[in-house]
């Protein structure tokens, strides 16, 4: 029986530990990349997670063993993969993470040059195919080709001087931060960024906790999207008297925020924050965000005199709409932001750079300055509901207001988008889960956003 691998999604692979991902399939990996991609040179690195060094070896054995050489970082964030790869010109890289999946899962990122993410539309079909053709003949052999080195390396320094350039760091007020690398990858990145400041005075104070590495997770898999991992948070903010809170996922490509009162901030807010930090600075500048919760947004980047487009939720699509447009940033409210000058890649260290200069420049705190925005377009965050139908579903709810004749916006752009004149909603089909996410929010009216809830949920219950 033709032995295939089903757990590479549209843009990376992330697999439970066992057939679909060992060191064999990492090893054909490997190989297949070093193949079907042509590279002659490529980084990896790996998260904390127990099984990623096994596996990150075996990758990096492929694709030696394939004639390309090989970078190897160690213990790495994602991010530092991205730059890399662009740092010293390389064919590519490869992440090996699972960021936020259960503790028995792996899993890797894959770019090609220029850090190019590289999904199944352009290369991740052919590497996949590559390495189930050796998997199912694993005698077939590479005669003629060069076993090629495989090195470690480390561009940390270089890295974080690059990040660091996203701001002003003379321009940073006195600060205490409350850093929790929840026991990942980010550790290593902020006891870089902490000394740096220390050797240039920079008045910033980090109290930092689970900042050491442990794939154990002892206090579970980082994921502060989840309400389950924020406490912890919220309590060292309050308790060690922070002006603001940061956390970060498993591989570090997202990061999370907590005003100076413990709250957790959603991803939507924080995305016209740093809208507003790169428009202060030139506000002839091109805004991405993706469409599930927009006003707010909007509103900022209208105020500042930028302009803002709507991209599609997911990586790929938004990297590419911002190297089209020429976009500064790009932000999700699932808190991947992307930046122009981080080769259009997601990052999880330069936000929180960009909110401290912000917070300076205003002489504001952060739970001030939100508070507004939030009053502004009250929305209860994305909530799920599970159903089978999912598209019925959603028709059946376009339908329902079309009839009622007074919608202003009625269009399908990643998902059901309708807009009148006082709120909005949007509702999108999962792509991996029998789930539809609903976003909602209103003009300054949180009993509006109560009343409309309310139905669309009714309307929704009809095919729980």
């Amino acid at each position: 029986m033709k032995f295939t691998l089903n757990s590479f999604t549209p843009y990376d692979l992330r697999a439970k530990l066992g057939e679909q991902l060992n060191p064999e399939v990492a090893y054909a990996i490997g190989r297949a990349y070093a193949l079907t991609q042509k590279a002659k040179k490529v980084c990896v690195g790996g998260d904390i997670r127990l099984s990623s060094e096994e596996l990150k070896n075996a990758l990096a054995r492929g694709l030696a063993e394939a004639g390309c050489e090989v970078l190897d970082l160690g213990l790495t964030g994602t991010e530092e993969i991205y730059f890399a790869t662009v740092h010293y010109k390389l064919d590519g890289g490869i992440q090996v993470t699972a960021s936020h999946n259960p503790i028995n899962y792996n899993g890797m990122k894959f770019v090609g040059p220029n850090s190019i993410p590289i999904g199944m539309a352009n290369g991740l079909q052919d590497i996949k195919e590559s390495a189930e053709q050796y998997l199912n003949h694993p005698s077939e052999n590479l005669s003629g080709t060069q076993i090629a080195a495989i090195r470690s390396e480390s561009c940390l320094a270089e890295y974080i001087q690059h990040i660091l350039k996203f701001i002003s760091l003379d321009k940073l007020h006195p600060m205490r931060l409350l850093m929790n690398a929840g026991n990942g990858a980010a550790g290593h990145i902020i006891d870089a960024i902490e000394k740096e400041f220390q050797n240039k005075n920079v008045p910033v104070e980090f109290i930092k906790i689970n900042n050491e590495p442990d794939g154990k997770f002892p206090k579970g898999i980082p994921n502060p999207l989840l309400h389950s991992c924020r406490a912890e948070t919220s309590q060292a903010v309050i308790d060690n008297n922070c002006d603001l809170g940061i956390a970060w996922d498993g591989d570090c490509d997202r990061c999370f925020f907590f005003d100076n009162k413990g709250d957790f901030i959603e991803g939507y807010f924080i995305v016209g924050l740093l809208a507003e930090a790169f428009l202060k600075h030139d506000p002839n500048q091109t805004i991405l965000q993706d469409p599930r919760l927009t006003w707010n947004t909007i509103d900022i980047v209208n105020e500042n005199g930028g302009q803002c487009f709507k991209s599609k939720t997911g990586h790929a699509f938004i990297k590419k709409d911002m190297r089209e447009r020429d976009a500064v940033y790009g932000g999700e409210m699932s808190a991947h932001h992307y930046f122009r000058d981080f080769f259009y890649c997601d990052s999880g260290m330069i936000p929180w750079l960009l909110i401290i200069e912000l917070l300076s420049s205003k002489e504001a705190d952060l739970h001030e300055l939100l508070h507004q925005r939030i009053a502004l377009f009250p929305n209860p965050g994305e909530l799920n509901f599970t159903i089978s139908h999912k598209d019925e579903a959603i028709k059946s709810i376009e339908q329902y207001f079309r009839d009622q004749g007074d919608a202003l916006i009625i269009e399908y752009f990643d998902g059901l988008n309708i807009e009148f004149k006082d709120w909005r909603f949007s509702l999108r089909c999962s792509n991996t889960e029998p789930l539809v996410r609903l976003n909602i929010e209103t003009r300054a009216n949180q009993g509006l956003l109560k009343n409309k809830l309310a139905l669309i949920q009714s309307l929704l219950d009809k095919w729980i």
